[in-house]
Formats: structure tokens, sequence, C-alpha cells
């Protein structure tokens, strides 16, 4: 039945696709006007209401504050996070917008926020899939960039449902490529899916066995191409016409846009003639009648662009590292994304992997295609796909913060999901009846350092001695990469849980920085923490000594062994408060072993108590604290 067609969707920054399995084969559904490819703009026409695609490209030049283009690089971020892109862009954004807020951007005398113009796109997606099936269209595999961040995801999940459809799966976009090629080629080996597009940049590496698809390593950058090209040439071909001219085009978003299209019809020319001219006509107001006229040459174009491609480089090795494997243990390098086609992009690819790159995909279309393959996985397979099996990787550790501000990472990253993992912690202070979970994404060793994504409480614990209450944390991934986190006290059953819903407020120079940061930082962040746990293991064994003072085997020692201990207590304070944390460490083990006896005493006195029916004194136990507190990491064999 027409109603049972799962579709998927390629979301993409210069253009969108939508594609279904016609048998055997993915195909990409052509909209109206015969193209498969759908331009991601958006513009309203004067009667307000919304053209997606060519038409609405049309109208970039013509009425450019009326249009929207490139809306995934403003998907899930907040206004201070493009400032300077919108020198280039001529968007104009509500003036209520607040720090931290999601976007909305002005169309005319309208709003919408990055999921609602995304999701116009959808629409007519969804319209052309309708039309070429004769029956609506209601669920949609949607890829997004690996290294989307959580806010970026669930804004793609939210524009799908404004946009009328169930999004049963996000997939990772050169996961999806990896699916089409393994269609394709029907082989086992090692693939690197190198996937440079308008806005963003991925590098996975995959392991092919058998029809199963498993993602060993993923990296990328979140703010980094064809756009950046574009850019580039635009602000060269700006600064021309005001040294050459003494116009400054820069506000005049008309001119803006008529230059912006010259230089992507001569960037997309230079990938197939040594030269190209630029002749642009200027706004007659400005310029009387003068032209900007410029020729460009491929050597040229590619000594500009190379800064920009180089920064492919860098996650690329790292995803070589993740993933223990070297260039020449690659068997096959798959191209995806319309800047790939430049001959200086696939040079350097060649280099880096020290294979021919392989081309028979259209890069355009390879994204759609392989999320039609897991669109109809979903469904329940062809005879083709039956057999396969899609395992795709969380790029970022997740953790919750412990005592001392250090991060405890539950999920690693670059673990297959959908994934579930288990810690067990306790508390560090007597009576401690709350204790605060918060929830971090990042690679750094310190919470400060990480990506903040959720906070709740576990209330409700009933008062005991610190290191007595057992919480299991559980963390689950499903295979959207949207996290559930529990929490459970094991001894009184109390449990509180939380699905990390992260705000639209993400930067991604933060996500992007978080790996990187990692590496710059690692000696200092291992050094800090070393020194945390010391602290922390000091102020445990502090505190067990003054309850041993007050209890009664106290009483039971000589006069020299109490002199013993207080001259090790005070060898321990006076270190504690030092950077030295080997210092501290043999301070500890002075002192654990110094008051074995007195343990052993302590331990005879509960028992001895226990037996007799008798409570421990509450005072024992010191008072209670029902403040929320970092909860403090412990070892249960």
């Amino acid at each position: 039945m027409a109603s049972d067609h799962i579709v998927g969707i390629d979301l993409g920054t210069t253009n969108s696709l939508v594609a279904y399995m016609q048998g055997e084969t993915p195909v990409v559904i052509p909209g109206e006007d015969g193209s498969n490819l759908v331009p991601s703009v958006v513009a309203l026409d004067r009667d307000n209401q919304p053209i997606i695609g060519n038409a609405a490209r049309n109208l970039l030049i013509e009425t450019p504050e009326r249009a929207v283009y490139s809306i995934k690089r403003l998907m899930g971020r907040a206004v201070e996070d493009i400032r300077e892109e919108l020198e280039l862009f001529p968007f104009r954004l509500a003036e209520d917008l607040q720090p931290g807020e999601v976007l909305r951007i002005k169309l005319g005398d309208k709003t919408f926020t990055p999921p609602e113009i995304s999701a116009l796109i959808l629409r007519q997606l969804k319209r052309n899939a309708e039309r070429y099936f004769g029956g609506p269209v209601t669920k949609a595999v949607i890829t997004v960039p690996a290294y989307f961040n959580d806010a970026q995801r669930q804004a793609t999940k939210d524009a799908g449902r404004i946009g009328g459809l169930e999004v049963l799966r996000l997939v990772n976009e050169p996961t999806a490529a990896s699916l089409a090629y393994g269609l394709d080629k029907k082989q086992n080996g090692i693939v690197a899916v190198y996937d440079l597009g308008g806005g963003t940049f991925d590098i996975s590496i995959l392991k092919l066995h058998d029809g199963i698809f498993e993602v060993v390593a993923t990296n990328g950058d979140t703010h980094l191409g064809g756009d950046d090209i574009d850019n580039l040439l635009i602000t060269i071909a700006l600064d021309d016409i005001r040294g050459d001219l003494g116009l400054d085009l820069r506000r005049n978003a008309e001119a803006v846009q008529a230059i912006r299209k010259a230089v992507i019809e001569a960037k997309i020319a230079l990938s197939s003639q040594p030269s190209v001219k630029l002749d642009i006509e200027l706004p007659s107001e400005l310029a009387g009648g003068k032209r900007y006229q410029r020729e460009i040459t491929r050597d040229q174009f590619e000594q500009l662009i190379q800064p920009i491609i180089d920064r492919t480089v860098g996650p690329c090795k790292q995803a070589l590292k993740d993933a223990n494997l070297k260039p020449e243990q690659i068997d096959e390098v798959v191209l995806v994304g319309g800047s790939t086609r430049i001959p200086k992009v696939r040079a350097l690819v060649k280099e880096m992997f020290r294979h021919e790159p392989h081309t028979d995909l259209n890069p355009d279309e390879v994204v759609a295609l392989g999320a039609a393959v897991q669109a109809v996985i979903l469904g329940g397979g062809t005879q083709a796909t039956q057999n396969m099996l899609l395992l795709d990787v969380t790029p970022l550790s997740l953790g919750i913060e412990v005592a001392g501000g250090v991060t405890d990472k539950i999920i690693l990253r670059n673990s297959t999901i959908p994934a579930s993992a288990t810690q067990f912690y306790t508390t560090q202070i007597d009576g401690q009846a709350n204790v605060a979970i918060h929830v971090l994404q990042g690679e750094r060793e310190l919470a400060k350092d990480c990506r903040s994504l959720a906070r709740f409480d576990l209330k409700g614990i009933p008062p005991m001695a610190a290191g007595i209450p057992r919480v299991e944390v559980k963390f689950l991934i499903d295979a959207n990469g949207i996290l559930n986190v529990t929490a459970r006290e094991q001894r009184s059953g109390k449990e509180a849980e939380i699905q990390v819903q992260p705000s639209y407020g993400l930067t991604d120079d933060q996500v992007e920085s978080m790996i990187l940061d990692s590496f710059d930082n690692a000696e200092e962040d291992f050094r800090r923490r070393q020194l945390i746990e010391a602290r922390n293991e000091a102020a445990t064994i502090l505190g067990a000594l003054e309850k041993g003072k007050r209890s009664a085997a106290w009483g039971q020692l000589t006069s020299d062994e109490k002199k013993q201990i207080a001259k090790m207590e005070k060898a321990l304070l006076a270190v504690n408060a030092d950077d030295d944390y080997q210092a501290i460490r043999r301070a500890i083990d002075a002192l654990n072993q110094g008051t074995m006896r007195l343990a052993e005493l302590m331990m005879d006195t509960a028992v001895s108590s226990a037996l007799k029916g008798k409570k421990m004194d509450e005072a024992d136990l010191g008072e209670g604290v029902t403040a929320p507190h970092p909860m403090a990491k412990a070892e249960f064999k």
C-alpha cells in the first residue's frame, strides 16, 4: 500500500533529497520540475506564502530579505553563535532574542525558527513523495552530520514533527552513505567515508562484514563546508570592489547575493575548467553602471581554498587513530557531498588515504540513497537488505559529575549505539538524603570543562552513614542518540530518571573543541584529577577517624597508639593543602595502616551491639544533610 512507504531524507545544507527502495535498488524521487535536488532555500512571496526550492532560490537576489538558505548551519544554535556569519548572510533576526534562546529569523513580516524553516523543506519533500506514490507518506529516516550535537539532533527531530513526519531514525550521513555503497558493492572491508558538504564535514571509519556495517570511529567539524569556500570568495570580491571602485557593499543584501550566485557558479565551473571569468553587474544606483570583473584560474582557486580543505586533515587523522588503523589498511574511500567534486579535495583525500577515492555513486545523492536503505530495513527489509545491520556510534563521551568536580565517564565516545552502561556510587556525607545527578558530555577530566546536558535529584534516600547507600546510575542511548538516565538507590528502591532534552543554546565551537581540548590538556587534566581524588580520599579517612575517636573503641587504645595516630593525622592535614598528590597518598596509606587496630575494635563493637539487639547511637552518624550533594565514586564488589 502507498501509505506503507517509509522514505529516506537527506536534509542538506545546500540541497535536500527524498529517496525510497524500488525493489532492490534505492532511487531518488524527483520533484515536480523533474529535478532530484531540492535547493534548501525557503522564501515568502508577496502574499506571505512559503516557496521552497528552485523558485525560492530565484528570489534570493530579487528579495533577499524574504529568503533564507543554509538553514542547517543554524539548527540548534543560539544568537550568540552566529553573529559573525550574519555579515555574509542576509538573515534578519527577531529584535527581542535573548542569549541562549532558539533563533527566530524574520522573512518579510513573519518570524520562523530554524526547525520551522527546515520543516517547510521537509514538507516539500513529503509532497514530492506523496505525489509520486499517490498516497500519504508519514514516516521517514532523516540523516544528520555525524558530529551534530544533541541540540542539533533534537532540532532536526523537531523539524520532522513540525513537517508532519514521524522520524523513525536519525542516521549519521557518512553511515548512510556507506549503506548505499555497501548495497552497491556487496563486499567486505574497511571503508572511510569522507563527507564534505555545504555546511559540515564528517569522517567515519566503518567495517563492512557480511551485511554488518559497524562504525568504529567518527570525527568531524560541524562548521566546515562549501559555504566557507563561498564566503571566502565573496569576501575577496567585496574587498576588490571596495579597493578598486571605492564601494562597500557588505550591507547591500542584493549585491551580496548577486556576488554569491556568481562565485558559486565559478566554483562549480573550476572543477572542470582551467579558468573562469567573474562578471557581476553591480547596483546601478551605487556603481553607475560599473561591473566587477575578475578572472580566476584553477591554480589561484586551489591556493585560496587550501587552508579550508586542510582543516579536514586533523579529523581524518584522529578518526584513524581512534580506529587503531593506518591509512594503508583502508580498503576504500567513499566521497560524499558536493564539495568533494573539487579536484583539489579529491587529490588531498587520495594523498591522505593512499587510495583513489570511490566516485561511482553521485556524491549529492548517496546519503539519501543510504537513508532509503535504512528506511526499508526498519520496515522489514527486502531480499537485498534483510541481512544488513547498522551499528553506529556516539561521537562524544557521556557521564556524570562526582565528588570534587570530576567527570566520571559512563559511556565512552565511539561506543556502538544503542548503548547501555551502569555505574555504582555512594554518598559522601553522613545522613545525606538527596543526591544531585549532573549529566555531562565531553572528553575532559573535570566537569567544568565538559558540556552540561541535564541535572536532576534523587530524593528521599533514608539517612545513613556516608558510604553506605548504593546508588545505581544507568545510561541508555537509543538508536537516535537520545539519552535516558536513571538513578536508583538499591537498598531503599528510591528512583529518579530523566530524558536529556538539551536546549537550542549549544554552541558548535563548544562541541567541536571538546575532543581537541581533551588532547591539548590531557596531562594537566589527569594531574588535577589525581589531586582531587587524593584529597577526597583524605577527607573520607579523616572523617572516619573522627567517628572512631567518638566510639567506645577509642578508649581501648593505648596512650602510645593514640599519640601515633595523632601524629599521622597531623601529617596528612599538613600535606593535604599542597598540590603534591603523591605526598597525600603516602600520608593516607600511613594513616590507614596506623588505624587498622582502631578499625578492628570498632567492627568488634558493632558486631557485639548487633548481636545484643542494640541500635547504634544516631549521634555517632553525624547530623543529617538533606541538601543535594555531588556523589562520591565507590567500587562495589
